[in-house]
């Protein structure tokens, strides 16, 4: 069939791709609404493609596909491997990481519904690799990762903890700080004069 329009052919649906609505990736073109993830087909843009041979992928998916697996990366417990599958068979998954003791009258359902991922301190429900952030020694939602006391968000230079729980640095050196006179601390300071 003859190309009439003279455009470049989309890598997706392979029907012409005008000039205006054109986005090119590996010297390849698409249409804006064919530039879509071919896992989870989110829409993609420059910041969040990621591209293996003639396939693109968001981040996220393509970390899944390609990336290293092993606990530590997201995928679960098991032996850090970059070899290919089947080199480290022999070893037990479970040997990696101990599962924490589990309050749940029915562990074997509960580990089934979430997969085996770890919970969120705050608000106990499942934490994923693409939500994860870590405080306190433990997985937390990017939305639970606020301050107990003021409900700040915080990051990992803002971000102190006691016995488990988060504080940004102003809460806790309110709360958990030196106290006495010279410190900041007005209780003192109206008991002086």
């Amino acid at each position: 069939m003859p190309n009439w329009g003279g455009g470049a052919k989309c890598a997706a649906c392979e029907k012409t791709v005008y000039h205006a609505e054109e986005i090119q990736c590996n010297g390849r073109s698409f249409h804006k609404t064919c530039f879509i993830c071919m896992s989870c087909r989110k829409g993609l843009d420059s910041t969040t493609v990621a591209a293996h041979e003639s396939e693109i992928y968001c981040k996220s998916c393509y970390g899944k596909k390609y990336g290293p697996k092993g606990y530590g990366y997201g995928q679960g417990a098991g032996a850090l491997s970059s070899d290919p599958p089947g080199q480290n068979a022999d070893l037990q998954p479970h040997e990696s990481k101990p599962r924490p003791s589990s309050t749940n009258a029915n562990p074997s359902k509960s580990s089934q519904k979430f997969g085996g991922s770890d919970r969120c301190p705050r608000c106990s429900k499942a934490v994923y690799a693409a939500e994860k952030v870590m405080g306190a020694g433990k997985p937390w939602h990017k939305t639970c990762f606020r301050c107990a006391l003021c409900g700040k968000s915080l990051e990992s230079t803002t971000v102190t903890d006691k016995d488990g729980e988060l504080y940004c640095k102003v809460c806790y050196a309110k709360n958990f700080g030196p106290k006495g006179f010279g410190l900041g601390n007005a209780a003192m300071l109206e008991e002086r004069q």
